[in-house]
């Protein structure tokens, strides 16, 4: 082989040693972040119905998670002898690929060393959209295969339940859009560093957040986000009241693992997401001594934390919809109100740069 060619090998052999790299310590340290997320859910859940949640194994309950990992793993897991069992199995790897394969865009921080993100794509924002429309297939796949009445209605209700919700978070994520200009999720969170406050002379603070100027697009986010995810109170999918478990009655052990992982993983994909979208991501609140001093990562841990916090307390406190209300809200209340608010927005833009303000 020429020189060229081994520097060639040697470069891209390089950049995918730091890509793998960089993947397996984001991924490790989503993974850690979840467990303690999900004992953050049971625990506030606990707190609304005056009981004390996990207590037991570790100090204050702290490694719950990791006990329940452990029985996931250990358990033996059952097939039902009618399924289709390579489908079976498939489908809760594919649920949790996808929902993982989400976080390669995410950017987490920014900083003298530049973005702190795996890969830092011009359409980031397609990427999450395409990634979070695969989501549904694991959910289907393993309805189907299961080879049961029960999982397959809830297959069919998850289908037609996320496909509803998408329609609404796209037109949400276009409003955001036309203001920024830029598929790029940093230049997204770049772009709110100006705004609302700062035309009133005041640094950059959460005044300038897309939260203020698009509160109606951030509740619609919120509450569209809870059904694409299957989140109480719309987890009609699972329907445990009427469809036993939903698509997931039949599996047991590890598969019902990987399922659950990728379902706390798109909830904490979505809660990254608006953080971007309308909270600043790793921006103070306010750009002033010491606040500008923490870094920014911990910023974005903190406002993703809130916005876990919010679908916690919506589990805890919002009961259950029937199917009907929840496909009502969805095409016939969510639909109308975010077209409404894409075309408010661009007209309002289009007014401004027309030298009318």
């Amino acid at each position: 082989m020429s020189d060229e060619t081994i520097k060639m090998l040697w470069d891209y052999g390089l950049w995918l040693a730091i890509t793998v790299g960089l993947s397996a310590l984001v991924l490790a340290g989503l993974l850690v972040c979840i467990a303690f997320l999900l004992l953050m859910d049971r625990k506030v859940w606990a707190a609304v119905q005056l009981r004390r949640g996990p207590n037991v194994v570790g100090p204050f309950g702290l490694l719950q998670s990791f006990a329940d990992l452990l029985k996931f793993a250990l358990k033996e897991p059952v097939i039902p002898a009618g399924a289709d069992k390579g489908v079976f199995l498939l489908a809760p790897l594919a649920t949790a690929t996808f929902s993982l394969a989400a976080w390669a865009v995410i950017p987490l921080n920014q900083d003298g060393w530049g973005t702190w993100v795996i890969s830092d794509l011009n359409v980031g924002i397609l990427y999450l959209l395409a990634i979070s429309s695969l989501g549904v297939y694991g959910i289907i796949m393993g309805g189907w295969a299961s080879n049961s009445k029960y999982p397959f209605m809830g297959s069919l209700r998850s289908a037609a339940q996320m496909i509803s919700y998408e329609v609404s978070l796209g037109f949400v994520i276009i409003t955001v859009l036309l203001l920024v200009g830029s598929l790029n999720l940093a230049a997204i969170v770049n772009a709110q560093k100006s705004g609302v406050g700062a035309s009133f002379g005041l640094p950059a603070s959460l005044l300038d957040w897309y939260w203020l100027p698009l509160l109606p697009m951030f509740v619609i986010f919120f509450i569209s986000s809870l059904a694409e995810t299957n989140r109480p109170p719309f987890d009609l999918v699972e329907a445990e009241s009427e469809l036993v478990a939903g698509f997931m009655v039949e599996y047991s052990s590890t598969p019902y693992l990987l399922f659950m992982l990728g379902e706390y993983v798109a909830i904490t994909t979505m809660c990254a997401l608006a953080t971007i979208l309308f909270l600043g991501g790793w921006l103070p609140p306010l750009d002033v001594w010491p606040l500008n001093m923490v870094p920014g990562i911990f910023w974005f841990a903190a406002k993703v934390v809130f916005m876990f916090f919010m679908f916690a307390m919506a589990k805890a406190i919002v009961p259950r919809y029937r199917y009907d209300q929840l496909m009502r809200l969805g095409w016939k209340v969510f639909l109308p109100l975010s077209l409404l608010m894409v075309v408010v927005v661009a007209g309002v833009l289009q007014y401004m740069r027309s030298g009318g303000a």
